[in-house]
């Protein structure tokens, strides 16, 4: 294994610390490996809490500033937080108007967060709501999940939710906007290579060389089946085609069109795949209204990438474009 880590057993804590050197716009709490929005919380404004397992980023980390999170939770590697850390998370965004946790539908996430929001609401009387994120049509149960998994959707989720909150919108109408992004969203994703957990110290799953992973989750879990190295437009066809079977997308203002690579593609392969899912797009009547390229939510060193439609409509557009300054996503500042 080659990895730029110091000791597998601190490398979350450790790159904690280069965020907090980064970014010091932002607060980080190691001892809780909590990622904060400086200025929280921010009075009458919803608070958005999300995160999960380390390995993922910039998801959920690199998401947090103005426009976007509060605060993000950081597990170990592949890992969920605690409700300790999220609990710690929730009390310290609130500003009086209520706390949205932004769950993927993982066992281990939605139950630690269930937990932490009881006990939170309980001790502080916090009014907490809960979305999960549950697009990807690769599987319907995986080792990880009973239902569908949550990838792609939760980077576009946390952007137009985010800009709703900054506008001072009710708790209410932040959750009811996140539940209908998520349910206009799907994604499927395939690897060109597995990802090594520095503390595993070799690929979690084999795939030859000449082969691909279709259908593959971001825990590094092997996908739908195996299949042999095809060109990339083949590649976009497998992924658009089963994605645009399970939702109509040709309605509303056009879609949100994400290529995002799982952590070791690099950009130039990720603009060609681009050109070939806008393609497939077009020959489909979809109409692409924004698009977004490049590694958001990644698989630690896997190589690949997938591909997230979100059907959208003119609220979520203007949300989408609305500014955000984070490290990860910065626009319209």
């Amino acid at each position: 294994m080659k990895k730029l880590v110091n000791d597998p057993a601190r490398v979350v804590t450790d790159a904690l610390r280069g965020v907090a050197a980064a970014h010091p716009e932002l607060r980080v709490d190691l001892a809780q490996k909590l990622v904060v929005r400086g200025d929280a919380p921010v009075r009458g404004k919803v608070g958005l809490v999300s995160g999960g397992g380390s390995g993922h980023e910039p998801l959920h980390s690199g998401f947090v500033g103005f426009g976007m999170l509060d605060a993000a939770c950081c597990g170990e590697v592949f890992t969920s937080p605690v409700p300790e850390q999220i609990s710690t998370a929730t009390k310290s965004v609130d500003g009086g108007a209520g706390v949205l946790h932004i769950v993927k539908n993982y066992t281990g996430d939605v139950m630690n967060f269930e937990m932490a929001a009881e006990l939170t609401a309980a001790e502080s009387g916090i009014e907490i709501a809960t979305v999960i994120t549950n697009d990807d049509v690769a599987v319907q149960d995986s080792t990880f999940t009973a239902g569908r998994r949550g990838v792609g959707v939760t980077v576009l989720l946390e952007k137009i939710v985010g800009a709703a909150a900054q506008e001072g919108r009710t708790l209410a109408e932040v959750a009811d906007l996140a539940r209908r992004v998520n349910a206009n969203g799907r994604s499927m994703g395939i690897a060109l290579s597995s990802c090594t957990v520095p503390a595993v110290g070799k690929p979690t799953f084999d795939l030859a060389a000449d082969a691909i992973e279709i259908g593959i989750g971001i825990h590094g879990e092997p996908g739908r089946r195996s299949g042999p190295l095809v060109p990339a437009s083949e590649v976009a066809a497998l992924l658009v085609e089963v994605v645009l079977s399970d939702l109509d997308f040709t309605g509303g203002d056009g879609v949100i069109a994400f290529v995002n690579g799982m952590g070791a593609t690099p950009q130039i392969e990720l603009y060609l795949m681009y050109n070939e899912v806008a393609a497939l797009l077009a020959k489909s009547g979809v109409q692409v209204a924004r698009s977004l390229v490049g590694s958001y939510i990644t698989s630690l060193d896997m190589a690949g990438c997938s591909v997230t439609l979100l059907c959208a409509d003119t609220e979520m557009l203007r949300l989408w474009d609305a500014p955000v300054r984070t490290p990860a996503l910065r626009w319209g500042m």
